[in-house]
């Protein structure tokens, strides 16, 4: 039997090249202010409408800054980008999320939370984080600008079909693990180019018994393994989190569409390409100390010795520890913190602030940290105000910030100096990502206030005890 990924993948084939690319039909495309641009100017030269116009969602998020969204963005660039995309989609009939407007936020927060994207969907945005949507049980992967053309023009794209491969997750996981933790092992594990060529199905009891926040942040980590995309086969966790969501089916058309999600599931004799098997135990809090998001270790363990590191590797490795101020053999505990980031397309949802607050909770945040807290959507904003979670971060010293993708990349104004240590819940740790010199140790929400109250990176379960 087929794999669920051959299912979604197959059914939306349009078009095979006969030794080439499959014209693949797309539900849903995603637009950004960073990526559309020269796809709408291609439509533009040549006479062309969007195909579907109301199947394709905009909305400026890398760009915007996270204070005084109600002022003129002081950066030219970032102001004519935002603009721009403003002005395309009211010249080719889209919708479009503008700063400020409460749908507004990080797209592949927004998505999801509006429930634009819904199992067995094909979706696409200009973005490589969109494998984040896979959670909800769909095929969702990043394309380039050329792509976003493409779509816009015919609702289509053409595609190679990547290999599948099964990733099981048994066990149970240890108190104060989160999936942020379990995708950094996962990296560590099968390393960055570990899953190159392959669409993940994420399974296994501790999938399952994730939320569909954590399965958010597990998905939209798969790109960092090399994959094309990564998904969850839907479920009753689906199923709850979307029924009454904005553009979720009503009535007798989300009774059908659940009877559909339920068929959307690998048979118990489908063949995968690759199978890995993890165990839940193994898993502990982590933290990376390199340039990479593979570069990872336990936070209670300690860096690499060269010995350890394969030969091929190792290069990179000196150079990457150069390059954060690192030694082989150290202690990640006890290294000095300079910025706290909490957001992101990775965790920059409600749960994710909830975890941050349990920690900081009844504590200070330390004088000599620099901490940005920001929601990943306007929606996220509102709960943690209805939630009380903004008088409990404020009373620890913290401030929250407006909405947008902020300090993951150095594309607006929340850049991490030349030099200092940020420890962020983001999704990447590349050589000056968050600024140029900058030095980045990814980790959970749980991790990342517990650096926030102690100056130094700290096993969070020593302060949740």
């Amino acid at each position: 039997m087929n794999t669920l990924f051959d299912k979604i993948w197959d059914s939306h084939v349009v078009n095979s090249i006969e030794d080439g690319p499959q014209q693949l039909y797309i539900d849903r495309l995603y637009c950004h202010e960073v990526t559309s641009p020269q796809a709408f100017e291609g439509l533009r030269e040549r006479g062309i409408k969007c195909f579907r116009p109301s199947q394709v969602f905009c909305m400026p998020d890398h760009n915007t800054p996270t204070h005084d969204q109600d002022k003129e963005i002081e950066n030219e660039v970032s102001r004519t980008q935002v603009e721009t995309l403003r002005k395309n989609a009211e010249e080719f009939g889209l919708t479009h999320y503008g700063m400020m407007d409460p749908s507004n936020g990080i797209i592949h927060v927004v998505g999801p939370e509006k429930g634009l994207s819904l199992p067995g969907m094909t979706i696409v945005c200009g973005d490589s984080h969109t494998s984040t949507h896979g959670a909800m049980g769909a095929v969702a992967f990043g394309i380039g600008t050329s792509e976003v053309e493409m779509a816009l023009a015919s609702q289509c794209i053409l595609q190679q079909k990547p290999k599948s491969m099964r990733i099981s997750i048994e066990g149970k996981l240890g108190e104060d693990v989160t999936p942020k933790d379990v995708a950094l092992y996962l990296m560590q594990q099968i390393t960055t180019s570990g899953a190159t060529g392959y669409f993940i199905e994420y399974s296994g009891s501790v999938v399952r018994e994730m939320t569909m926040e954590g399965r958010l942040t597990l998905c939209n980590l798969s790109i960092e393994m090399g994959a094309r995309g990564g998904f969850v086969a839907p479920d009753e966790t689906t199923f709850e989190y979307l029924k009454g969501r904005e553009y979720a089916p009503k009535g007798e058309a989300w009774d059908k569409a659940v009877e559909y999600w339920r068929t959307l599931r690998s048979g118990d004799d489908a063949v995968f390409d690759k199978e890995i098997l993890f165990k839940a135990e193994d898993i502990a809090p982590m933290i990376t100390y390199g340039t990479n998001p593979g570069m990872g270790t336990a936070i209670d363990g300690t860096i690499p010795q060269e010995s350890e590191i394969p030969a091929e590797g190792l290069e990179s490795f000196r150079k990457s520890l150069e390059y954060m101020g690192f030694r082989a053999g150290d202690r990640m505990i006890g290294k000095k913190v300079d910025y706290v980031f909490l957001g992101a397309c990775t965790n920059g949802r409600i749960e994710d602030f909830r975890a941050f607050a349990s920690v900081v909770r009844g504590r200070k945040k330390n004088p000599d940290i620099v901490a940005w807290l920001v929601p990943g959507s306007w929606a996220v904003a509102k709960q943690i105000r209805e939630e009380g979670l903004d008088k409990i971060l404020e009373e620890a010293g913290f401030e929250i910030r407006q909405p947008g993708c902020s300090a993951c990349l150095a594309m607006n104004d929340d850049k991490i100096p030349a030099g200092k240590y940020s420890v962020s819940t983001s999704n990447r740790n590349f050589q000056g990502r968050q600024g140029p010199g900058s030095r980045t140790l990814l980790a959970s929400p749980l991790t990342a206030a517990a650096a926030a109250v102690t100056g130094v990176v700290t096993d969070p379960r020593t302060l949740l005890q």
